[in-house]
């Protein structure tokens, strides 16, 4: 079993996880009230709750699975990308407990959390696939050969899908986090009603851009009236069909490229509906086998975390007790 701690962001996170990829037991601080009030996460915020929650959150998990810290394997934390101030929580304590039970530690990049995701609860091990991975912060295809052995096929050139959701549902006054609020209004309305701009989706590109969408939402706006729920609807499903084709069509492009038969996707704005229901249509159209996600293994997580480091761990893999935080950490160097 790992221990594994998240707090990348603005959630404090903590699981143990089996090899195999089954939860023995997984629990989520969520800060979003508190950032709500700011519009957007504050680091000095996310930090100090981090502090508050960690200790409590291991100690749940240990009895919520009945285990002993001495029962734990290794201990992992996410290393990176993040905020700094945030990451060095997590670490720290992943580091202390694991000094303090002489057993292994293990820094996860928190993408390639991400990647692996789709292969917990039942769907691994780890194989050859293309995956999309789709947050807040990063919009990616990558063809994964191994675990570990990760090829870069294309990311954003600018804003990443998740960042899109957000800064334009600010734009139209819609709370934080704004993803899931477009996803709820996107439901009532028609996605053909504007004809919002799709970039990079001609020719052989695996690139994203999704600024051009903000700026087109940007100039519609004096247009429309979002005090009239139809409207906003409207122009909720419209930005989601934008988005949403986008990243479809460059994962169906990425398999026949790349020949894969598999493809996967995580991360938090998997989770979208629209997303979700787009994605398993136009793969099955096309004879891929889809592998998404669990919604509660999509957003920021320990589980994954845990699941990642465990596959290091199997193939002989540990870090140094020295080895620091990177905000900025790649997962294909």
């Amino acid at each position: 079993m790992i221990l594994a701690l998240e707090s990348s962001c603005d959630e404090t996170a903590a699981a143990i996880c089996t090899a195999d990829g089954e939860i023995v037991a997984a629990c989520v601080a969520s800060q979003v009230e508190i950032h709500r009030r700011y519009g957007g996460v504050v680091p000095e915020v996310a930090s100090r709750n981090h502090i508050l929650h960690v200790r409590a959150l291991v100690e749940q998990v240990l009895a919520e699975a009945g285990v002993r810290l001495g029962d734990i394997e290794a201990f992992a934390a996410t290393s990176g990308p993040g905020l700094v101030s945030s990451l060095l929580i997590g670490t720290s304590m992943a580091k202390a407990l694991a000094v303090a039970e002489g057993k292994p530690f293990l820094a996860v990049n928190h993408m390639e959390g991400h990647l692996l995701s789709p292969f917990m609860v039942g769907n691994g091990p780890p194989r050859r696939s293309v995956a999309l991975i789709v947050s807040g912060g990063h919009t990616m295809l990558i063809h994964m050969n191994a675990v570990g052995d990760y090829r870069l096929l294309g990311r954003t050139r600018d804003d990443a899908a998740g960042e899109a959701f957000d800064k334009i549902a600010k734009m139209l006054g819609l709370p934080y986090p704004g993803g899931p609020e477009i996803d709820k209004r996107a439901a009532l309305g028609r996605p053909d009603a504007y004809p919002f701009p799709r970039s990079f989706l001609d020719g052989h590109s695996l690139e994203f851009s999704f600024s051009g969408l903000k700026t087109a939402v940007l100039y519609h706006l004096p247009h429309l009236d979002l005090a009239d729920s139809a409207v906003l609807a409207d122009v909720c499903a419209s930005v989601q069909e934008a988005i949403c084709e986008v990243l479809v069509e460059k994962l169906v492009l990425a398999a026949r490229q790349t020949g894969e038969t598999w493809v996967t996707v995580s991360g938090g704005v998997s989770c979208n509906r629209g997303l979700r229901s787009k994605l398993m249509k136009r793969t099955s159209a096309e004879g891929l086998t889809l592998l998404l996600a669990r919604p509660d293994l999509s957003t920021d997580n320990a589980a994954m975390i845990a699941y990642a480091a465990a596959q290091r761990l199997r193939l002989g893999q540990t870090s140094a007790l020295e080895a620091d935080v990177d905000p900025n950490l790649p997962l294909v160097a």
